[in-house]
């Protein structure tokens, strides 16, 4: 017999209207958000924003009345462990800090193995599908109803792109998204740009998705680029809209009109004419689709509301029996893209070749840009060699570990071949590798060690 909890769902103090028109706030781009017209609320990821050193872009925006959504993207809802409670606690501070009326997060895992499983830790550094079963809606229900309980205002959570299919799904997208909110009474961020690339790269109709969906919970939306190679459609969000999402975004508003709709851009940022010239292509898009209805309010949606259709005192199942089983089928996945183990039965291993090389990619792409002084070193030689480190050392600690272990491996393997290269590699990582906290004694005595290694050899 399974056994039932109840979790009481906390009371929000923000109950949030309409939010508008909004873009992705990104410190790149920051002078041309503040200056654009008709932007009524901006997302900023909530991990790079530090609560008590907020931007001052930010601060300046919030003065106008901006409204500010913190967007997490390292959560792990939909990872078999319980969300961790510093993560949870970081997301919550920032909420405070910027007076949010919500906080948004994805449907996806982005780390596996660890004590669940007996294995070890890996990070996907990128969010990754989890399986439409049973097993993974219990897990995905539980860490959501843990999140809310543990954030001070409501959470919608997104809906994710994805190259790879799980093999023996039970449910389509629309329907595992309408049993989660059923269930937990969470908010929706639905992508359409994800069910665009869900449509190229899985087969998937965007129209029985929307069909499927609970639109009444839609938080917002987001709007992005990408572009297709082979076949595959990469949501990149570097690319101009295209035609595509926008007519899903057309099909959306004709269902509902969403409480606000925002344009992300991540990368290769074009001039703020141009940014501002989508932001109008989705003005025009929602104009020609809705019409005079009356629009779909936050409001209406708020806690209360959202309490009385499954998210207050409902009994759900307690994940417990399922997180081993969905914990072992994730980490063996995750293994087989960054550690290259076998493919799991049943996966694609084209596909799962198409997932490894962009989640490589990505690494060296954000490591490049949290550590911005290795690809000056190391110049074109940066990233073959970045790639080729890669396949042979999963990330398992974040991307500044991620930085230091790539550069010490070069150092240790004698390279980079050019002198002066490699004197200045070297000081890199002996300036950021230094002293620690007494508390990383073990890391200390490392990089001592390591330190003596790269001295004897002249590394």
């Amino acid at each position: 017999m399974n056994q039932v909890t109840h979790v009481t769902q906390v009371t929000q103090p923000r109950q949030p209207g309409r939010l508008g028109t909004g873009i992705g706030w990104r410190p790149e781009i920051a002078d041309a958000v503040e200056r654009m017209p008709g932007i009524d609320w901006v997302e900023a990821v909530a991990e790079n924003l530090c609560p008590g050193h907020l931007p001052e872009s930010l601060l300046r925006l919030r003065e106008r009345g901006v409204t500010v959504v913190p967007h997490g993207v390292s959560l792990g809802l939909g990872g078999a462990d319980r969300p961790d409670e510093a993560r949870l606690t970081a997301l919550a501070e920032r909420a405070e800090a910027l007076g949010s009326p919500l906080v948004t997060e994805h449907i996806a895992f982005v780390r596996a193995g660890g004590p669940l499983t007996a294995s070890p830790l890996l990070e996907a550094g990128h969010l990754l599908p989890v399986p439409r079963t049973r097993d993974a809606l219990d897990v995905l229900c539980e860490n959501v109803r843990i999140a809310q309980a543990a954030l001070p205002v409501p959470l919608a959570v997104e809906n994710i792109a994805a190259l790879i299919s799980w093999p023996g799904e039970e449910m389509t997208e629309g329907q595992f998204l309408y049993d989660l909110v059923d269930r937990t009474g969470v908010r929706l961020l639905i992508d359409v740009a994800n069910l665009h690339t869900n449509h190229v790269n899985r087969g998937e109709d965007p129209a029985r998705a929307l069909d499927e969906l609970p639109v009444e919970a839609i938080a917002y939306v987001h709007v992005a680029g990408g572009f297709e190679r082979d076949g595959v459609w990469h949501d990149s969000h570097a690319h101009p809209v295209p035609r595509p999402v926008l007519d899903i975004l057309a099909d959306l508003a004709s269902r509902v009109t969403p409480p606000g709709v925002l344009l992300e851009r991540d990368d290769n940022f074009p001039e703020p004419g141009e940014l501002e010239r989508e932001v109008d292509a989705i003005q025009e898009t929602l104009g020609r689709a809705t019409g005079p209805r009356e629009a779909v309010s936050l409001s209406r949606y708020g806690a209360g509301d959202l309490s009385r259709c499954g998210a207050g005192d409902a009994p759900v199942v307690d994940a417990g029996p399922a997180r081993q089983r969905v914990g072992l089928s994730q980490a063996a996945l995750l293994s087989a893209l960054v550690a290259g183990t076998p493919a799991p039965e049943g996966f694609d291993r084209v596909r799962l070749g198409v997932q490894a090389r962009a989640l490589a990619a990505k690494r060296a792409d954000v490591v490049a840009k949290v550590a911005p002084e290795l690809p000056e070193i190391l110049a074109a030689g940066y990233r073959p060699a970045f790639l080729a480190y890669a396949q042979g050392h999963p990330m398992g600690g974040g991307y500044r570990r991620d930085a230091l272990d790539f550069a010490e491996h070069l150092l240790l393997g004698g390279g980079p071949e050019d002198a002066d290269a490699r004197r200045a590699l070297r000081e890199w990582w002996l300036e950021r590798s230094g002293p620690v906290p007494r508390s990383s004694r073990p890391a200390v005595r490392l990089a001592r060690a390591t330190r003596r290694v790269l001295l004897r050899h002249g590394g």
